[in-house]
């Protein structure tokens, strides 16, 4: 296994869709692939909000085992981008204000799905993982060797978030989706991007530090 080290985690950071493949229900046993928007919590797992209507929403309410496919390729050359698949199981959240509000900072436009009423979040958790990030650096991983250090706290990370918007020196261009121990995803002009610590940042101080530092430097993100 050839792996750069947090590599997996950034690539989970990335993107903004991934491949969801499911057991479908009918035909039954098949895999059912389908492309949607995710978030990476604050534990770097997926969640997902979902219509209860959809196909792959029931078919996880019947097994909730699935695939979660996810591929950062900018230049359209897919086979020597970066790419990671994970297996595990999807298990229904309730919509608590944490869950809510960092999955709208990363898809703002989902606020409109939420006032249906139709759609539920849904978390995947991990069990293996395999990275390609291209030829000789794959391999596989378990959940715990993704990250052995704690999350950022929904506080912790409210007070970063607004520590990020009111500063004076931050570009109005750029918007704040979410910040963990590695690093900060950003919007720039409407694309996802991601601004990676040069080590992790283990406390709020460390991460605010960090956090001005990008500030500093946004378009090195």
């Amino acid at each position: 296994m050839n792996i750069p080290a947090h590599a997996p985690l950034h690539l989970l950071h990335q993107a903004s869709f991934g491949t969801l493949a499911t057991h479908s229900r009918q035909p039954q046993g098949f895999p059912y692939p389908t492309v949607l928007p995710f978030a990476p919590n604050a534990r770097h797992r997926p969640t997902i909000l979902v219509s209860r209507l959809a196909e792959h929403t029931r078919n996880l309410q019947s097994d909730p085992r699935a695939g979660f496919l996810i591929v950062h390729a900018p230049d359209g050359d897919v086979l020597n981008g970066q790419r990671i698949t994970l297996v595990g199981t999807f298990e229904h959240v309730e919509p608590t204000p944490p869950v809510i509000r960092r999955y709208l900072r990363y898809h703002p436009g989902a606020e409109r799905y939420l006032a249906l009423g139709d759609f539920s979040f849904w978390v995947m958790s991990v069990e293996r993982i395999r990275y390609i990030g291209g030829f000789g650096a794959m391999g596989w991983l378990t959940a715990d060797e993704l990250d052995p250090l704690g999350p950022v706290s929904f506080d912790e990370e409210e007070r970063l978030v607004e520590f990020f918007e009111r500063h004076p020196r931050r570009s109005p261009h750029v918007r704040l989706a979410g910040v963990d121990r590695y690093g900060v995803d950003l919007e720039l002009a409407g694309a996802r991007s991601r601004f990676q610590f040069e080590t992790p940042a283990p406390d709020e101080d460390t991460l605010r530090a960090a956090l001005q530092d990008c500030i500093e430097r946004p378009t090195d993100a």
